[in-house]
């Protein structure tokens, strides 16, 4: 019953959430399932990790999806390739059992989510667009045995 409750509120929530915040949301799930993953791997719980990291990949694809490459500009075209950067390391770190993969995404997607979220608490009463600097510390990184990336 109270899972129920939970999964009713959650709805409620995604439902009414604003853009911006429903963007932020997915980040959160996005990091929350990778972390999940990666302590199921370590536990041994191979069933798991593969649901949470499912999980994980699908938000990332619906982030990347959801993006306005028309209206966008430069920071829709760094946000797929970050996207895209993200989904292809984490399928091949799966396959190589790689966690620091797992721990690099997590940080560009907290990274991600503190940028959405200034740009939530800067929003009320401004009417114009926020200018957001897309990844500040990670425009540049090498992960363990993968190639650069750079947006």
């Amino acid at each position: 019953m109270y899972e129920a409750a939970q999964r009713s509120y959650r709805q409620t929530n995604y439902l009414s959430a604003d853009p911006l915040k429903l963007v932020r949301m997915c980040y959160e799930g996005a990091i929350g399932s990778l972390k999940l993953s990666r302590d199921a791997y370590i536990a041994r719980d191979y069933e798991a990790k593969g649901k949470a990291l499912a999980k994980a990949l699908d938000i990332i694809h619906e982030l990347n999806s959801s993006l306005d490459m028309e209206n966008g500009g430069e920071i829709a075209k760094n946000l797929r390739a970050l996207y895209t950067y993200m989904t292809q390391a984490l399928i091949e770190a799966n396959l190589k059992k790689n966690l620091t993969v797992f721990d690099a995404v997590i940080r560009m997607l907290e990274e991600l989510e503190s940028a959405w979220q200034k740009i939530i608490c800067e929003r009320p009463g401004n009417v114009s667009r926020p200018t957001v600097q897309v990844m500040p510390k990670a425009a540049e990184m090498t992960v363990a045995g993968s190639r650069a990336w750079s947006v």
